[in-house]
């Protein structure tokens, strides 16, 4: 008998073979199976890279096609003409009759769509699509693809507050995942174009395509690696290109020129962050609890959910009627409150009014976008706070239309936990690199105060009400850097391919006067005369009663051993345990693969954690 670690390599589940099932292998020829090479990017990152600018040349395309069919649902329901060129419903002039009873019919058109189309076409499209990464595979429908732009255009061509930019980043996801379920790709590869598709909605949308990515990053891929970045940039990219096509490069947001901040307004922009962080979590909830009442009383008077669009159309009708600038998409609300052309109580009342039309629409089930309401309710109330503390205290330096600005992307980092997304989008969709400073002292504000307040975004409440925990924070995996010689066990206790069963079987009892082992060790590696390993056994092959005392051991070893090199990382250890189902895995070098040198099981792959656990609790001062 040789030493052995006493860490077994197959799980004690594995069903044992008995000789004559299956032939034992060739001893002198057997070689080990060892974890592949871990490669940041190969030929299928290429090739999925290809399929994600396809996705994001179609993809441009389909907003183009989008925002020109929002355009003539407004102009036919509000204009009485046919046209597709962009219109806000404020400038048809019509009457209260007709501003209330256009959004209703609107509703109505998308609650038959959702009923006898598709449920997933409710809401505003990023957490259906997080829920169908997490949940199911990256799998959508196809009829996703054509039915949440078609709701979607008569919601908002209807006068719903909402923006196209949801939709469009919810039918590039769909498109994505339904070119990834047609060709053979995997599961991983299909997230990845789902996710590039997404991206390129908003970036076709925006012209706003660092921010696209990162938003994908921080809400959709749930990772941050080369072979799933680059193809979602460059869909990205394509999508931008394709806008830039149709439209121009000209920003989105186009505002006049800002000035350096001071010191005491970064303070200010810091503050009003904070502000705006206790704003999202407020705004969240207030959307989800009209949710929750339309669910209440949905359920109480036998009322189906098809209807209930219908009625939070009302609102939007009466609102309308009252401030006709709070139907449709309002990116020129936006546009006019960064520049300041709106302010003081129009600019409150606005926001008010905008919040409530948008937040029980939304709650109702309809089918629209969160960004360009947040844009403007947060754009409104910075620019608010921004000009009361211009007029009040002008030695703080405070521009209100940083305020706005600010604002605006603080109260998206605060609601959806996208911090770098905001601040990046911010700056794309109005060039203004003056910006940038307020912008990220306002938005990190945000975020911190929205996540002591808050766990979950806009994004994940829907998905933690369902039983989903969803975590959006990213690290460094941990078992990913540190190598498999630093942890493995040393002295191996191993099996000597010759030896008999009935040996093996009197040694585990302790018959041959060996320490008798302890229960937990159930794997052996099997070792020849050389010292060569030939193979693992377990506890249960050695003492199955369909095993003869005079087998060799060798005869009973039915598969190439899995193995792992000693400067192997404990991820790929892991990993190749998972992919062998095994439990241990024999330790060599790449010089002589066949030479034991250690051996490392799942305990040592959770005790590797202790370091990690360690740095992040103990506060223990040194020196």
């Amino acid at each position: 008998m040789t030493a052995d670690l006493g860490h077994g390599q197959r799980d004690e589940n594995a069903l044992p073979v008995a000789p004559g099932l299956a032939p034992a292998i060739d001893a002198a020829t057997v070689e080990p199976n060892a974890p592949t090479e871990y490669e940041a990017v190969d030929a299928r990152t290429v090739t999925v890279t290809g399929l994600a600018i396809m996705t994001g040349l179609a993809v441009g395309g389909v907003a183009q096609g989008l925002i020109a069919l929002i355009g003539f649902v407004t102009n036919v329901a509000f204009y009485g003409r046919l046209s597709t060129t962009f219109a806000a419903p404020a400038g048809a002039h019509r009457s209260p009759l007709v501003i209330l009873l256009v959004p209703v019919l609107g509703a109505l058109v998308v609650g038959v769509m959702a009923r006898f189309g598709s449920a997933a076409i409710r809401g505003h499209g990023i957490p259906e699509v997080m829920e169908r990464i997490l949940l199911g595979e990256s799998r959508i429908p196809a009829r996703v693809m054509f039915l949440k732009p078609l709701s979607a255009a008569v919601a908002i061509g209807t006068g719903g507050p909402f923006g196209a930019e949801g939709p469009i980043i919810a039918t590039g996801g769909a498109l994505g995942s339904v070119i990834g379920q047609i060709l053979h790709v995997t599961s991983d590869e299909r997230k990845t174009l789902l996710a590039a598709g997404a991206a390129a909605g908003m970036a076709a949308t925006f012209g706003s395509p660092v921010s696209a990515v990162l938003l994908a990053i921080e809400l959709l891929l749930f990772e941050y690696r080369p072979r799933s970045i680059i193809p979602v940039a460059l869909a990205s990219a394509v999508a931008t290109g394709v806008r830039i096509a149709f439209e121009g490069s000209d920003p989105v947001f186009a505002i006049p020129a800002l000035g350096r901040p001071s010191d005491s307004a970064l303070v200010v922009y810091a503050l009003l962050g904070a502000l705006m962080g206790v704003a999202a979590v407020g705004v969240t909830r207030l959307t989800y609890g009209i949710e929750d009442a339309f669910e209440a009383l949905g359920h109480r008077f036998g009322i189906h959910w098809m209807w209930w669009p219908a009625f939070g159309a009302v609102v939007v009708g009466v609102v309308g009627a009252i401030e006709p600038r709070t139907l449709g998409v309002g990116y020129d609300n936006i546009v006019a409150t960064l520049s300041g052309s709106i302010a003081g109580r129009a600019l409150i009342v606005l926001v008010l009014l905008k919040l409530v039309s948008w937040a029980v629409y939304l709650g109702s089930g309809t089918s629209g976008g969160t960004l360009a309401p947040l844009f403007t309710i947060g754009g409104g109330m910075g620019g608010w706070v921004g000009g009361m503390l211009a007029a009040a205290m002008p030695s703080l330096g405070v521009d209100a239309r940083v305020s706005a600005l600010v604002g605006m992307a603080a109260i998206f980092a605060g609601a959806s936990h996208a911090l770098l997304a905001s601040v990046v989008f911010a700056f794309e969709t109005t060039r203004q690199p003056l910006g940038l400073l307020p912008l990220l002292a306002g938005c990190a504000s945000a975020y911190l105060i929205s996540l002591l307040l808050s766990r979950n975004s806009i994004m994940t409440e829907k998905l933690s009400r369902r039983g989903t925990s969803v975590r959006t924070e990213y690290a460094v995996d941990h078992l990913a850097h540190v190598l498999v010689r630093d942890v493995a066990t040393r002295d191996v206790i191993s099996l000597a391919a010759d030896d008999t069963l009935g040996a093996a079987r009197a040694w585990l009892n302790g018959e041959l006067g060996a320490a008798r082992l302890a229960s937990s060790h159930q794997g052996f590696p099997v070792v020849n005369e050389d010292g060569d390993l030939v193979g693992v056994v377990t506890r249960r092959d050695l003492l199955d009663a369909r095993h003869d005392d005079e087998l060799r051991i060798v005869e009973i070893v039915h598969r190439p051993p899995a193995v792992v090199y000693d400067d192997s990382t404990l991820r790929d250890a892991a990993d190749h345990m998972v992919l062998e189902s095994v439990g241990r895995l024999p330790v060599v070098t790449r010089k002589d693969t066949r030479r034991i040198v250690g051996i490392i099981s799942r305990s040592d792959l959770l005790a590797a954690h202790a370091p990690r656990l360690a740095a992040s609790r103990d506060r223990t001062r040194r020196g």
